[in-house]
C-alpha cells in the first residue's frame, strides 16, 4: 500500500534547544539565587526526566494545566536532587515560570539543519502532520521558525492526554490525517516512544540517528519505497 501520510515527532527531530538544558537551568537559576554547575543540572535533568512518569489523563480528556504542574514537579526533582534539599516554593515557582516562558520562545530553539530541505521535498506528495509529546508551546515554537507552514496538523501529548508511545496517540494523528495505519510513517528520535509506539499501532517508523540516520536518509527512503517496516538506517 503506497505511503499517504508522514507523521513528525518535534524536539530532538525538528528543533532542539539552541543552548543545551543544563546551561540554560544554571543561567535562570542564578538570577533566583541558586549556583548550581550546568553539567551537574544536566545530568539531574537527564535522570529526572527518566524516572518521571509521562502524563496520562482519562480517555477522552486533555490535560487541564496544558501540563504545566508537570513540568514544574519536573524541574522542582531537578532541583531537590542537585541541592539535597527541597526549593522553598516560592522561589521554586519564580524559577520555573521564567523557564516556563523561555521554553515557549521560538528563540530557545533551533531547527535542524537537515529538516527544511526535507520537508520542501517530501510536502510535495504527501501529507505532513506533527506527533509531538508536548504542549501548546509547541506551536509558536514552530510558527516563529515558520515551520508550520508545511504541517496539516499539530498533535500534541497535553491536548489527547496521553503521550507516546501510548496508542491514543498515534490514533489521534490517523483520525486528523484519515489514513490507514499501513499508508502513515512515524518520524522520531527515540526507539520507544517513536519507534516501538508507531510499530505497536501498526504504522511504519523511521528513527532519526543524527549524522548517521537524519532526513537525508529519510527522503531517500521515502523515495526509493523502501519504507516497509522502516527501522533506522
Amino acid at each position: 500500500m503506497a505511503l499517504h501520510t508522514l507523521f513528525f515527532d518535534a524536539a530532538g527531530t525538528l528543533i532542539r534547544p539552541a543552548k543545551p538544558v543544563g546551561t540554560t537551568y544554571a543561567e535562570v537559576a542564578r538570577r533566583h539565587g541558586i549556583s548550581v554547575a550546568p553539567d551537574v543540572l544536566m545530568q539531574a535533568f537527564r535522570l529526572a526526566w527518566k524516572e518521571t512518569s509521562s502524563p496520562l489523563h482519562p480517555e477522552g480528556q486533555s490535560s487541564a494545566d496544558d501540563d504545566r504542574s508537570w513540568w514544574l514537579a519536573l524541574v522542582r526533582m531537578v532541583f531537590s536532587r542537585v541541592l539535597g534539599a527541597p526549593v522553598p516554593e516560592a522561589v521554586l515557582e519564580d524559577l520555573f515560570s521564567e523557564l516556563y516562558e523561555l521554553y515557549a520562545q521560538p528563540q530557545a530553539w533551533t531547527v535542524f539543519d537537515d529538516v527544511v530541505p526535507a520537508l520542501n521535498d517530501l510536502a510535495r506528495d504527501h501529507r505532513l502532520l506533527v506527533l509531538s509529546n508536548f504542549d501548546r508551546r509547541l506551536r509558536s515554537i514552530l510558527g516563529g521558525h515558520d515551520l508550520l507552514r508545511w504541517f496539516e496538523h499539530v498533535i500534541i501529548s497535553s491536548e489527547v492526554g496521553a503521550a507516546k508511545p501510548h496508542p491514543r496517540m498515534f490514533q489521534a494523528a490517523l483520525a486528523a490525517s484519515g489514513c490507514l495505519p499501513q499508508e502513515a510513517l512515524h518520524i522520531g528520535d527515540d526507539a520507544i516512544c517513536d519507534v516501538a509506539g508507531a510499530q505497536d499501532s501498526g504504522i511504519h517508523a523511521f528513527q532519526v540517528i543524527r549524522p548517521e540516520s537524519g532526513m537525508t536518509g529519510l527522503v531517500q527512503k521515502v523515495r526509493s519505497g523502501a519504507y516497509s517496516g522502516l527501522r533506522s538506517a
